[in-house]
């Protein structure tokens, strides 16, 4: 059923949804969720709108009972985990590719991608500051690429200076292609913090504070493999710097009179939930984060 003009806004979070239908259910499920919901605040008056909505309540509903038993559905705390962090390592693999200097598609779409994943959050509640500033930066580091390659331009690698970039549809129609994956995460990560000394001066977007662990989601395999990913080839393990622990955590105890709110079991609740979906991805220092921030919070009732 073709999408009503009126719900024009949703269009590419649900082509998020398809391209997310079989590697990532539940990214796919949430973000038709979020283009409902928007759509009903869009729209939900004039026929074709509601005929379409309806039929959009329907899908989410079948999604709802094949992906019953997965604790992202059922629990909304893990389902905004599992979200987020999906949302982070798509940032995180265009950012390294951008400072890299490695402009292409798959990158300008992991950038404008991750933006729509930032929107989808909104499901779960008010967007925390840090996410909104995310969404902001991948939005326009997204268009800004865009339109330099379009016009034959090279972009400056890293953060600088934010002005007006707008996004066209012609890059939301090559952001329609093949329901493949678009990352080939780089064989090298480049340190996220801070930027080389020969980039311009940085707006207050080279400060996002990103959560450790800066590889591409799991399951992502490139659009094309590489002729040598056809010979079978021995996995190299990779390197993992120790997290910092902190010292003052590895025999804590409940102080005397503390008293825990419902609010604070709820937060700790949520880094142990954070924890486990970052150990989905292989991304142990965010799990030690916040699985000490839980750990801090139980025994001291302060974060």
């Amino acid at each position: 059923m073709a999408l009503p003009p009126q719900l024009k806004a949703i269009q590419h979070h649900l082509r998020t949804a398809q391209e997310h239908e079989k590697r990532e259910p539940v990214v796919a499920y949430y973000c038709r969720l979020y283009a409902m919901q928007t759509g009903m605040k869009l729209d939900s008056k004039t026929p074709e709108c509601r005929k379409f909505l309806v039929k959009l309540m329907d899908q989410l509903e079948i999604m709802k009972k094949e992906l019953g038993d997965n604790e992202s559905i059922s629990q909304e705390i893990v389902g905004n985990a599992h979200v987020e962090n999906y949302a982070i390592k798509m940032f995180l693999y265009a950012d390294n590719e951008d400072r890299s200097g490695r402009f292409h598609k798959n990158m300008i779409k992991s950038f404008y991608t991750s933006s729509l994943l930032f929107d989808v959050l909104s499901v779960f509640g008010e967007l925390s500051e840090e996410n909104i500033q995310h969404r902001k930066y991948a939005k326009w580091k997204a268009a800004y690429i865009h339109n330099c390659l379009k016009n034959g331009e090279t972009p400056q690698a890293g953060p600088i200076g934010m002005e007006g970039e707008a996004y066209d549809d012609e890059f939301g129609a090559e952001g329609g292609g093949p329901s493949q994956d678009p990352y080939d995460p780089p064989q090298s990560q480049p340190s996220f913090h801070g930027h080389p000394s020969n980039q311009p001066p940085a707006s207050n977007f080279s400060n996002i504070q990103i959560p450790p662990g800066s590889h591409a989601p799991a399951n992502t395999p490139a659009d094309i493999p590489h002729p040598e990913a056809a010979q079978p080839a021995k996995p190299v393990p990779v390197p993992r710097a120790m997290p910092m622990v902190d010292p003052s955590l590895l025999n804590s105890t409940q102080e005397g009179d503390l008293r825990l709110t419902p609010e604070d079991f709820t937060r700790a609740q949520k880094y142990c939930k954070y924890a486990g979906s970052a150990l989905q991805y292989e991304d142990v220092g965010t799990a030690v984060q916040n699985l000490q921030k839980a750990l801090k919070l139980l025994t001291t009732g302060k974060e």
